[in-house]
């Protein structure tokens, strides 16, 4: 076990970062960690059924990521719209943070957005003076890494074929490998979970057990926790669902009930967890909450290994790349 920052650190290849996707979904790479054994193999997604039991669930987020990237009329300021407040209130991230202090005014669509409040953690509270929907015409926030702007391609494909709740600015990037053909065949259930920019926050502290971690709303309904508590193996599909069943309520006899909460979880070893049988998963940053989450379930030293051979055979990484399942 190991609280170091530095220890959750690998060298990747800057030209193994996946910036558009493959042109076909379920056309991904699969690298297998069987954890019981501390063995790696190396499959297709498309593969993913013949390692399915009987009595075996598959539990996805079903989050649709909004359009919340958005441009002033002068085109110097950044507004990522996170949440709505009110009918003209909205939290939001602007860059660059120095030109929107309080009472800091910029246009979008002709509408005048002024500046009311600056939170502890850089956000902004936003007073709209006239009718917009800011996820109305903007673009899909892509995560920072990708170094580009979404575009009519990202529209479609930073987005599962499931996404059905509108509310998250990055995707649940492990659902992306599934086509509706995929995924009909398969007993699935679904959970939602908006994603936050959060996500991609990075830590900043040595010792990550004083890492905070953002918060994110999650949905479980009546006919999703009966589907999981009947499951004899649940598999994940991404670390927010993993965060969902690992904070979600439950009865006396441990059974999940369905609920609407919000979480803020940190899942890092020497962390258990309990709730989730098997992870299909995408590669995550160094560093990064998501590949602490990962090492929690599979053991940092077998992750490490594992990633090592993932770049040895030239896997694509992050959003738009290769994915892993960890039994």
């Amino acid at each position: 076990m190991s609280l170091a920052l530095t220890d959750y650190d690998y060298p990747l290849p800057e030209e193994l970062i996946a910036t558009r996707p493959l042109p076909n979904r379920q056309d991904s790479r699969m690298m297998m960690l069987h954890r019981r054994e501390q063995r790696i193999e190396h499959r297709m997604f498309a593969e993913l059924p013949q390692f399915l039991l009987p009595g075996d669930l598959l539990i996805l987020n079903n989050t649709r990521v909004v359009n919340a990237r958005r441009f002033s009329d002068d085109g110097k300021i950044e507004f990522l719209f996170l949440e709505k407040l009110g009918s003209a209130r909205w939290k939001c991230l602007v860059r660059p943070g120095r030109k929107m202090r309080v009472g800091a005014k910029a246009a979008l669509d002709g509408v005048v957005v002024h500046v009311e409040e600056i939170c502890p953690d850089g956000e902004r509270i936003v007073l709209m003076e006239g009718e917009l929907d800011p996820w109305e015409g903007g673009m899909v926030p892509l995560p920072p890494y990708l170094r580009r702007q979404g575009d009519v391609e990202d529209l479609d494909r930073y987005q599962t074929v499931y996404a059905e709740t509108p509310g998250a600015v990055a995707a649940p990037t492990a659902g992306l490998h599934f086509t509706p053909e995929i995924l009909g065949g398969l007993p699935h259930t679904f959970i939602t979970l908006h994603v936050g920019a959060g996500t991609f926050q990075p830590v900043k502290v040595e010792n990550i057990s004083e890492h905070r971690m953002h918060r994110e709303t999650f949905s479980i309904s009546a006919t999703a926790a009966a589907a999981i508590n009947a499951a004899k193996r649940t598999i994940a599909v991404g670390t927010t669902t993993v965060r969902v069943l690992e904070s979600a309520a439950r009865d006396n006899d441990g059974c999940l009930v369905p609920q609407n909460g919000a979480t803020d979880i940190f899942i890092h070893p020497p962390a258990e967890i309990r709730h989730a049988d098997v992870l299909l998963t995408n590669f995550h940053l160094p560093r990064s909450t998501l590949l602490m989450l990962v090492s929690a379930l599979a053991g940092r030293e077998f992750v490490l290994r594992a990633y090592e051979e993932a770049i040895r055979e030239r896997y694509r990484f992050y959003s738009y790349g290769d994915c892993m399942l960890i039994l």
